[in-house]
């Protein structure tokens, strides 16, 4: 984390899970909504000793799930190895979106400042609470948990210098 997707031409979109089967598939935690979008996603790369790598495969929904089978993997014992791999796809397979709007991964690792300058923290996560997400910032100190939404709470996004300004009391 600390890195702003704007840098990385590469998305996390989601992870490798439990072997499924005994011919070399697995179960694939989505992190995108509804879980069934990372099917849509044409090319997927694996994260493999820090590095992103190309690699074909076959998905599809299983129950409530995915499932997966990659190119080469074909028993069990091999899928187990990739467990916990990031699955992600290139920045430009994403959908473009209307200014203002941003999705979780270009808000990651931003540093958050308060209208005072003062340093909260970086994002390190966001989470879906229903009537509004929340930013997940660590600070040096202190976890800060920040409405999204924007005009109120959250007062400007600059992904070029990885910044944002909220509106918040750094006590809280």
């Amino acid at each position: 984390m600390g890195q702003t997707s704007v840098l990385n031409p590469i998305i996390v979109v989601g992870r490798i899970g439990a072997p499924y089967g005994v011919k070399g598939w697995s179960h694939i935690q989505s992190f995108t909504e509804p879980f069934s979008n990372i099917l849509k996603y044409q090319h997927w790369y694996l994260k493999v000793s820090g590095e992103w790598r190309a690699v074909k495969r076959e998905a599809r929904v299983q129950g409530n799930g995915i499932v997966a089978h990659f190119q080469g993997i074909e028993v069990r014992e091999a899928t187990a190895l990739l467990v916990h791999q990031e699955i992600g796809v290139k920045r430009d397979e994403f959908s473009s979106l209307e200014e203002g709007d941003y999705y979780w991964s270009d808000l990651i690792g931003l540093k958050v400042f308060t209208t005072d300058g003062v340093l909260l923290g970086v994002v390190e996560s966001l989470l879906e609470t229903g009537s509004n997400d929340v930013l997940v910032i660590q600070g040096e100190e202190k976890e800060h948990l920040v409405p999204y939404v924007p005009g109120e709470y959250v007062l400007e996004v600059n992904l070029p210098e990885g910044i944002m300004r909220v509106s918040w009391d750094p006590e809280f």
